[in-house]
């Protein structure tokens, strides 16, 4: 199996040490976020600067969401701020982007979509998880919808929870799609699941964040105070690993016989 042909993990990041960890793990791409805690959010200009100045050769696809929540509905003065951040990423080296917008009725928003596409002059852009809130029943119009408009993939969990749970709606679009469109699974994938979603699926592309919980060999210190900065402060921060994306990278190697 050549290595064009095997399967790609893109990792999820939202800080340098987690991309580097990528990286130096053998993930094919990084999806560059800010405060995954929320889901994920547009990542800091300075973040994407340092990483494909001093540290990364591996693309790079920003997300672009300005705000946190499950609505995916954005105003106008929303997207204009998003369309600035896109220039100024670009500017700085960005390969790609990460977008989803949704109409109130839980479709998709393709005047929103085509205002990013045009602004990305060229560069990828895939379809995040916005997708899972749309209708399951329609869910092939909607990947037509999205391959039209000029999307390159499509980032889902197959409109479960996790792509784990959704494995069967993910096999179907695969199956009927990968030739027009990747469907990336993401969502709650672990080297426990991996070999499993893989076989079932047959995608040529997966999403995971590959993170333990930082230890002391990370330069991360937990402030012992009163003073809280907010919920992340009660949630355990935590980091990509490079052995589990080592891992990752193995068992996609090991399913397409590499």
């Amino acid at each position: 199996m050549s290595s064009k042909n095997c399967i790609k993990l893109e990792v999820c990041v939202d800080s340098i040490a987690s991309a580097v960890a990528a990286a130096e793990g053998g993930a094919a791409r990084i999806e560059l976020c800010s405060a995954l805690s929320e889901g994920g959010l547009t990542p800091s200009v300075g973040t994407l600067k340092i990483l494909k100045e001093k540290c990364l050769n591996i693309p790079i696809f920003c997300m672009l969401r300005p705000r946190r929540g499950n609505d995916f509905i954005y105003s106008t003065l929303e997207i204009q701020a998003l369309l600035a951040d896109m220039d100024i990423l670009r500017e700085q080296g960005a390969d790609g982007f990460v977008f989803g917008a949704l109409t109130n009725g839980q479709t998709v928003n393709t005047e929103q979509c085509q205002y990013v596409l045009q602004q990305a002059a060229g560069l990828p852009v895939t379809f995040h998880r916005a997708f899972d809130l749309t209708n399951p029943i329609c869910m092939d119009e909607t990947v037509s919808q999205i391959r039209h408009l000029g999307f390159k993939r499509i980032l889902s969990s197959g409109f479960c929870q996790s792509a784990e749970e959704g494995t069967n709606n993910l096999a179907k679009l695969i199956a009927k799609h990968h030739r027009d469109i990747i469907i990336m699974p993401g969502a709650g994938i672990s080297v426990s699941n991996l070999d499993e979603i893989l076989t079932a699926t047959k995608c040529a592309e997966f999403h995971a964040s590959a993170k333990k919980e930082a230890g002391e060999n990370i330069n991360i210190t937990k402030m012992d105070c009163e003073i809280s900065m907010g919920k992340q402060d009660i949630e355990p921060y935590s980091i990509t690993d490079v052995n589990v994306v080592r891992k990752m990278v193995a068992i996609g190697r090991a399913v397409t016989g590499e």
